[in-house]
């Protein structure tokens, strides 16, 4: 058992985490290269946030969608448990 946790942690040191080590050495030198991935992921965010208030403002001026209390069937006034 103990042979197969040090496999699992050679896996994760070694191997799959060398990248993110690279980029903690690389902040000494350049902060902002060293958050590449933060900014990435900040603008995957922004991209989505954008498109998501397009849609929402598309649903909006069609006025197609139901407003009121009963549009659900939980929040009906008959509604059954």
């Amino acid at each position: 058992m103990k042979d197969f946790l040090n496999a699992i942690a050679y896996l994760f040191e070694d191997i799959l985490l060398v990248p993110l080590d690279t980029l903690r050495e690389l902040e000494l030198e350049n902060w902002f290269a060293a958050n590449t991935l933060n900014w990435v992921f900040m603008a995957i965010t922004f991209v989505a946030f954008v498109y998501w208030m397009k849609q929402l403002k598309e649903f909006d001026r069609k006025g197609d969608d139901r407003k009121d209390v009963t549009a659900h069937r939980i929040l009906g006034k008959n509604a059954e448990l």
